[in-house]
């Protein structure tokens, strides 16, 4: 019971720094390219991944580990970040949001592929409760939608949610924040030579909030919160505490609200208490 609540608590701590990636993402966009913004996100991060590692001396992943590393750095490093700079081009970011609430049962459905868990048939009813109703919301009230924005959304979820399963059973070995850290390093070279070809033409144009959502994605969406989020995963269950991403969206709007400007509805709000009923329940079920 206290591995089970400890890997809640350092879930939700990672679930509240994700809700602020994509309003931050949107602000970035403003001034960076997607491809440079996944680049320069990544090569951020994992410059001060390295550092841990060198400075705490965490031994080298072995070779086992490195199919399992490729696979979080597509799905985290590369994908999610890539998918949704390029869907923000064409929503915003609160409609955006209203996606995320999917990715507890794509990280469930890899948790089963890949994790080798065996939720009950209880636990999926109330991940499809939680996913239906978030869908439901977005389809009635998310705004400012797109197909091409739509379906870069649907990719992004489903790739996230095959790097945190995947980097998940891999923190059992390594520990969370080593996963993130060294998935990061394998895919610096690629991204290096990614942000060189796709760097700025004009950096004084670049104005401050493009810079500040840079600067949020690349240490608290791209590292900081793996730290909390797979400490959680690998504590918790990955099907269970990956319920918590249900409650992204709503986070994410109050942000999007604060930051950005855009608008909060009280249907978001009534939602959201179905939201957290469809959270308890799959705890207590998975």
């Amino acid at each position: 019971m206290k591995t089970s609540t400890e890997g809640f608590g350092s879930g939700l701590l990672g679930v509240l720094i994700f809700s602020g990636s994509l309003p931050a993402t949107r602000l970035a966009v403003a001034g960076f390219s997607p491809l440079f913004l996944t680049a320069a996100r990544a090569l951020i991060a994992a410059a001060l991944g390295a550092l841990l590692l060198v400075a705490l001396r965490e031994r080298r992943p072995a070779r086992r580990d490195l199919p399992s590393l490729g696979v979080v750095a597509l799905g985290v490093v590369i994908g999610f970040p890539l998918l949704t700079a390029l869907a923000l081009r064409h929503v915003t970011s609160a409609h955006s949001l209203v996606f995320i609430g999917l990715l507890p049962l794509a990280t469930a459905l890899f948790g089963v592929l890949r994790g080798g868990e065996r939720p009950g048939a209880i636990f999926w009813a109330f991940s499809l409760a939680g996913a239906a109703s978030v869908a439901g919301f977005a389809l009635t009230h998310g705004g400012g939608g797109s197909v091409a924005g739509d379906t870069l959304m649907l990719a992004a979820v489903a790739l996230c949610g095959l790097g945190y399963a995947e980097g998940a059973a891999l923190s059992r070995r390594l520990g969370g924040w080593q996963v993130i850290s060294w998935a990061l390093v394998l895919a610096s070279p690629a991204m290096a030579a990614l942000a060189l070809a796709t760097e700025p033409g004009g950096w004084a144009a670049i104005g401050s909030s493009a810079w500040v959502g840079l600067a949020y994605v690349s240490v608290f969406s791209m590292l900081v919160g793996f730290i909390f989020w797979y400490r959680g995963l690998a504590l918790g269950g990955i099907a269970s505490v990956g319920q918590l991403q249900l409650l992204q969206p709503f986070f994410g709007l109050i942000l999007a609200h604060a930051v950005l400007g855009e608008a909060v509805s009280w249907a978001m709000c009534g939602v959201t208490m179905i939201v957290v009923a469809c959270v308890a329940g799959a705890r207590r079920y998975a």
